[in-house]
Formats: structure tokens, sequence, C-alpha cells
């Protein structure tokens, strides 16, 4: 059963073996994962559950990430989007912040994955909705000695 303090994430992907891969790492870090393997299936799971962040593929069966994030901005503008998708050309990122995404990781990055979950959630539980808009341009530049840096221990309590 989830913990009340653990950040709770939607991951929704037709993959299998990508939906397994998420929820042991994310647990692996304190997150409890949720995964739909379809639009349909994530909406049963948003309409039952609250979650913390939405990790959306591009690529999804009858309907695709990128209409599905439009739809869930339409219902929910607060909780932060990030698409984690093998469609890795500009135009691709393009289209997922267009579609109301705050991040787009292209797979198999995890790091950069878990560095931007934890940068949306961060900024999300303080309320800093400016900052996630502006965090939906570019991840931070993590080489950079001012750039901000957010702890696993800042989401997961």
């Amino acid at each position: 059963m989830p913990s009340q303090n653990r950040s709770r994430v939607l991951c929704v992907d037709d993959d299998a073996d990508a939906c397994e891969m998420l929820t042991v790492l994310l647990h692996a870090y304190g997150i409890d994962a949720t995964c739909a393997k379809s639009a349909a299936e994530a909406w049963l799971e948003i309409k039952k559950n609250s979650f913390d962040l939405y990790v959306l593929d591009g690529w999804l069966p009858h309907q695709d990430g990128f209409e599905f994030c439009r739809q869930i901005r339409r219902s929910d503008s607060k909780t932060p989007i990030l698409f984690y998708s093998g469609a890795a050309y500009d135009a691709d990122r393009q289209k997922g912040i267009a579609a109301g995404a705050n991040g787009y990781v292209a797979k198999p990055d995890v790091e950069g994955l878990i560095e931007t979950m934890v940068q949306l959630m961060a900024m999300s539980r303080e309320n800093d909705l400016d900052a996630l808009r502006a965090g939906s341009q570019r991840r931070p530049d993590v080489t950079s000695p001012s750039a901000q840096y957010f702890s696993l221990e800042t989401v997961c309590t």
C-alpha cells in the first residue's frame, strides 16, 4: 500500500518492459509508480487516484501521448507532465511542450528522467507555477555551478 508521504507518479507507456523498468526504478528512489498502457487506462487511474506527476510516452495505442497530454491539461493545469519517449527529435520535444508538458526527456536517458522528475515535483510542491512553466522550456544545466539541485528527500518527504 502506498505511503501518504511518498510521491505518486502515473507512467503511461504501452511497452510492458518500460513500465516494469520505471516502476522498479522509481520504487528504488522512494516514489510510488502506477502504470497504464493506454490513455483510456490512464484516465481510469486519474479518476481513482491523485498523482504528483504524469510521465507519458509519445507513442500510445489509439491516441498518441501528445493528444492525451492536451486532454489532461484541459482538466488539470497544475500536475506536472513529463514526456519520456523514444521520439527524440527536436520537433517531438516542441510538440510535447506545445501540448502542455513541463518537460521532455528522450529514452533511454534514465539519469535525465530522474533529475527532471525530481525538479518538476519539487517545484510543484512549492506551488512555483512560474518556475514550472519556465522549466518546461529546458532542463537545468547541471554542469553549471549555479544550477539549482533538488534532492530526492525534498520530493519524497
